[in-house]
Parts: structure tokens; C-alpha cells; sequence
């Protein structure tokens, strides 16, 4: 995995369109992350919540997001990486994971990353340092 060698300000890694949430989806990933909250999962728990139906887990969307990441540079380029949850993201969206270059320094890019939904909706946002060399 080779990084391009224009990286600089404003750079923007291709969008990663993840297909519709399932319920499906919502079970394996409790499944996998040991997350079983049922608000995640039970729609009786979700709707005594006062919710219409049972939404993603945040960590899933930053999973998402890591998936990006990943398919732009080798894991062990990421240097740190973190979010801020937003928006709860609806079992059956389809979220867009985008990232842009903000600043490059030292051998470093820090990327602006952020999760939203098909109406703009901002799911997460926040920010990754890569190393370049």
C-alpha cells in the first residue's frame, strides 16, 4: 500500500459508501465487539426508550471510518485517531465516511474524518494523524 505523493492541505480520500445497516448487520457486530446493548438490537427496548426503532452502534460508524483509513495507508501508519459521536445513525442508513487532509507536517497529515447519512445528517466527526514516510 503506497501513499500518492501530492498529499498536502485539502486532499480528500475517495468517499466510502457503506451499504444499508441491517438488523443483521446490528447482531454481528454486538456479536463481534461484545457491545450487546440491547437498544442496539431489541426493538422493545428500544421503542420503551421513546425511539421508533433500534439505531447503529457508534463504534461501528468509527469502524467504518477505520476502513478508510485502512484502505488509504497501512495500519501501522495510523498514529492516532479519534471521534466525536454526533448523531445516533438509524438501523437501514447508509453511511458516507469522508476524509480530507487539514495539515501536513513533520512526516505527519492530519485528516479530517467525519460520518454522515444520505440527508447530511453528521453522524461523527473528528480527526486521524498518518504518518507519510
Amino acid at each position: 500500500m503506497t501513499i500518492p505523493k501530492s498529499i498536502e492541505v485539502g486532499t480528500e480520500l475517495p468517499p466510502l459508501r457503506v451499504a444499508p445497516i441491517s438488523r443483521t448487520t446490528l447482531a454481528l457486530f454486538a456479536g463481534a465487539s461484545g457491545d450487546h446493548n440491547p437498544i442496539h438490537i431489541d426493538l422493545d427496548v428500544a421503542k420503551s426508550a421513546g425511539l421508533g426503532d433500534v439505531f447503529a452502534h457508534g463504534m461501528l460508524s468509527m469502524a467504518y471510518l477505520g476502513r478508510l483509513l485502512t484502505d488509504w495507508v497501512a495500519q501501522e501508519r495510523i498514529r492516532s485517531f479519534r471521534v466525536r459521536f454526533a448523531a445516533v445513525t438509524p438501523v437501514h442508513a447508509s453511511p458516507i465516511c469522508t476524509a480530507s487532509v487539514v495539515s501536513v507536517e513533520d512526516g505527519l497529515a492530519t485528516l479530517a474524518v467525519t460520518v454522515a447519512l444520505d440527508d447530511g445528517t453528521l453522524t461523527l466527526a473528528g480527526d486521524a494523524v498518518v504518518a507519510l514516510d
